[in-house]
């Protein structure tokens, strides 16, 4: 138990800095962290649909997950400005590349609707969802790399201090269980306080640190941020305790040292930032 928490704040210690200097840099050097995480994610999920028989395909699934962002990249103003069809032509390229790799190495008692089914879903999952961390850091709104940084350190802020309050609320007050057959550990009282853990950073956040940087919000918004953040987040921790689940394993991985593997690691922001770029969008910021 000690080992483990002491890795666990090791790896903190390490990560949450190493995160804020890779946003702030943004640009390929974000795109490219994004690629090997959503590769290695994409991976991690192909593992988990392996136990249960479900086979996908590896190469294009990893390539397709590593190239999401990148294509993202290509089409954004602050990156290439390509028109955005050309990221619906790549995707639909990786698509039939998908499916002629299936024709080309899958037999037909091999499962192959299943494979291309877990692959394409193993992509978008891990590789495109927290592409939309590019569309915050690099946001034409954004004035300086600073107030970029703010931006696209909503979403991870708010979900690492509502992980905190639901874990603590939930030890604290206990009660009945959210998800017992998928995460017998969740509590509505961690839930809870998830939440307002969760609307009480987005406020804090966005007083004292957002709008010194030069990103200010309106408070509606962050508070739509933040409960955005508390309810999806948390239902991406959820869904990916399914998937586990269904697995029979514990933790989707082991790439970061006492905390489990990338899906354990991201399975609320996959859910968090693409809500936090929407609300963010209508609410013209971005």
């Amino acid at each position: 138990m000690a080992s483990n928490l002491a890795r666990r704040i090791s790896v903190a210690a390490i990560g949450i800095p190493a995160t804020v200097g890779l946003i702030y840099l943004g640009g390929w050097a974000l795109v490219a962290t994004l690629a090997v995480l959503g590769a290695l994610g994409a991976l991690e999920l192909y593992r988990l649909a392996a136990r249960r028989g479900v086979h996908a395909l590896l190469v294009p699934g990893g390539v397709g997950a590593a190239l999401m962002p990148v294509a993202a990249w290509l089409v954004l103003p602050c990156g290439y400005g390509l028109e955005p069809r050309w990221l619906a032509f790549v995707v639909a390229a990786w698509l039939l590349g998908v499916l002629a790799w299936a024709v080309a190495f899958r037999a037909p008692d091999e499962g192959p609707a299943a494979g291309v089914g877990v692959t394409v879903l193993g992509a978008l999952y891990a590789g495109g969802l927290p592409a939309f961390l590019l569309l915050l850091r690099h946001s034409l709104n954004a004035p300086t790399a600073w107030a970029g940084t703010a931006l696209a350190g909503l979403p991870l802020v708010i979900t690492w201090i509502c992980d905190t309050f639901a874990m603590t609320g939930g030890a604290l007050f206990g009660g009945p269980k959210m998800a017992p057959v998928l995460s017998p550990k969740k509590t509505w009282s961690g839930a809870v306080s998830g939440t307002v853990g969760a609307l009480l950073t987005a406020l804090v956040y966005g007083r004292w640190i957002m709008a010194p940087l030069g990103a200010p919000v309106g408070a509606g918004t962050l508070l739509a941020c933040g409960l955005a953040v508390a309810t999806l987040g948390q239902l991406g921790d959820v869904a990916e305790s399914l998937f586990k689940r269904e697995a029979g394993v514990k933790d989707s991985g082991a790439f970061f040292p006492g905390h489990g593997g990338v899906l354990d690691r991201l399975d609320s922001l996959y859910w968090g930032i693409p809500m936090v770029a929407l609300v963010l969008s209508l609410a013209g910021v971005l």
